[in-house]
């Protein structure tokens, strides 16, 4: 049995998830509409390979501070459904059946927070998520995080991690699957590397290195 790793955003969806759930909330007027630019700045600097992953997460996470976990899986829910479904690649699709058919185990691995990336993994009908640990306290949102960060090296070492746990599994092989240069350190972890839609900087990389490279389209 093997282990397919897939990123999220970007990967197995065409957009952003954290950024299409912060919009989601200033739709329904459940956060202020001026934090869509601010999270726009920390995109920029994610794409630049710059951002502070404990800033990023600080912001996105403040409309949720105080609120009932219950009510929020109803918002996840809902948002899911109208936002996120839609905008899976078909390819992603095709490439999860086949590993499934395979007998593989998939999960996903991500940045965002696992306030959306559990239930965005049931929906897709794979094994579990590694996320960002969002913390709760009496059954409510504190509004922090805790835990590795799943980003950059944090991937690797929650993936490691987590393997480790898996007392009645061992992997023969690994795949990883992501559109980013955040991911270098999970895609060059792996045994089988993909790159979806790489920007020229990935595409390089993963010419170098002989990885695959493929582009999905909705």
């Amino acid at each position: 049995m093997d282990l397919a790793i897939f990123d999220l955003d970007e990967t197995l969806i065409c957009e952003d998830s954290t950024s299409l759930w912060l919009r989601w909330l200033v739709s329904q007027g459940f956060a202020p509409e001026e934090i869509i630019q601010q999270e726009k700045i920390l995109m920029e600097q994610y794409h630049t390979g710059t951002l502070s992953i404990e800033e990023y997460m600080n912001t996105t996470l403040a409309p949720l501070a105080g609120m009932a976990t219950m009510t929020v899986e109803g918002w996840v829910r809902r948002f899911i459904h109208r936002d996120i479904m839609p905008r899976v690649f078909p390819a992603a699709r095709e490439r999860i059946k086949w590993h499934q058919q395979r007998g593989d185990t998939v999960m996903i691995i991500t940045a965002s927070g696992d306030h959306l990336a559990v239930p965005i993994a049931e929906r897709l009908g794979v094994h579990g998520a590694l996320a960002i640990g969002v913390e709760v306290v009496d059954e409510r949102y504190s509004g922090q995080t805790y835990g590795t960060m799943t980003y950059r090296e944090g991937k690797v070492t929650r993936l490691s991690d987590w393997k480790a746990l898996q007392q009645d599994q061992r992997f023969e092989r690994t795949w990883a699957y992501s559109d980013s240069m955040n991911d270098l350190p999970l895609l060059a972890h792996a045994d089988h590397a993909w790159v979806v839609n790489p920007n020229p900087l990935l595409l390089q990389e993963a010419q170098q290195r002989g990885w695959e490279v493929c582009n999905w389209a909705r």
